[in-house]
């Protein structure tokens, strides 16, 4: 089967109906070889409807989404694979309600999709090295915005009682990581820095106060902003940390509007795994995508809400 695809019409092509796409499904989930998911036995039995396996051991039927998210849904495999194509290739995300009207599903629905998807999507572990940027962003909407009844007193300036703040690492040429954090002092930045930075690596950030100390166990380099330096000579800047939190505030205000606390998590680990894989060709990102969907624990509809 071939499965290369550049464009939306060549997918839309190539995943023309149902049977397709569980026939392509099938190609990504037994990749390393055939298994029972009740058991994981390596030994199956095809039925001749083409639809249903029984295990030559524990003798369970099971279907190629059996203990997938996808045998958990009620939603077929190729609105699945719509939803998930469109969230993968969006810069900008696609908000539940635009999702719902490409998919033909509810906008409840679109929005629990969307919410499998994303989590599926997590960062890994591995640190980062070599040159690295470090630069912090607040999520949340502006004072300045709401009825002068309404708004917080001295949340102006680097604050955490209206917004939450994310800080973002980017290895030159490499990859990039982001997580949200409770607040951006000294000690909580730090314990970032260490979890995620190779020891021996050089970091260049702004002018935070937070950052002060870092030099103590890393190379360390600053730029400040406040008196309108964003460069300084041999290449010492943050500018690609803060060009991607300004690709990621375009998507929060121009398509999802609000993000909660709750699930920012999720919206910032969507962006920065597009970001990661920018140059990864669309039939292998998808791939990749699908195969993280399908394996991602159970993520019920209360849980998200509560």
């Amino acid at each position: 089967m071939n499965t290369k695809f550049k464009t939306l019409v060549d997918f839309l092509v190539f995943f023309k109906d149902e049977k397709t796409c569980l026939k392509y499904f099938e190609q990504i989930r037994f990749a390393q070889g055939e298994y029972c998911p009740h058991c994981n036995h390596s030994k199956i039995n095809r039925f001749s409807d083409g639809k249903r396996f029984r295990c030559a051991k524990c003798k369970k039927d099971f279907t190629i989404k059996t203990k997938t998210v996808f045998g958990e849904s009620k939603i077929s495999m190729h609105k699945w694979f719509v939803a998930i194509y469109l969230l993968s290739v969006n810069k900008k995300g696609i908000s539940s309600i635009n999702l719902a009207k490409q998919v033909g599903v509810t906008q409840k629905t679109a929005w629990f999709m969307d919410m499998r998807i994303r989590k599926a999507l997590k960062q890994n572990n591995g640190q980062l090295f070599g040159t690295v940027e470090i630069d912090e962003t607040y999520i949340g909407g502006k004072e300045r915005n709401k009825h002068f009844a309404k708004r917080t007193k001295h949340t102006q300036g680097r604050n955490t009682l209206t917004k939450t703040p994310v800080v973002g690492l980017i290895q030159r040429g490499g990859a990039m990581k982001a997580k949200v954090v409770d607040n951006v002092r000294m000690r909580t930045l730090e314990s970032m820095i260490v979890e995620n930075v190779k020891i021996g690596t050089t970091l260049y950030t702004d002018e935070f106060l937070s950052y002060s100390k870092i030099g103590k166990l890393y190379r360390h380099e600053s730029v400040s902003h406040g008196k309108g330096q964003y460069a300084k000579a041999g290449g010492i800047n943050s500018n690609s940390a803060e060009s991607f939190w300004a690709l990621f505030k375009r998507g929060y205000h121009g398509t999802y509007h609000n993000m909660s606390k709750k699930h920012l998590q999720k919206y910032v680990d969507e962006f920065v795994f597009r970001f990661n894989n920018r140059t990864t060709e669309l039939s292998d990102l998808f791939a990749d995508v699908v195969g993280r969907v399908s394996e991602s624990k159970t993520l019920p509809y209360k849980k998200l809400t509560i």
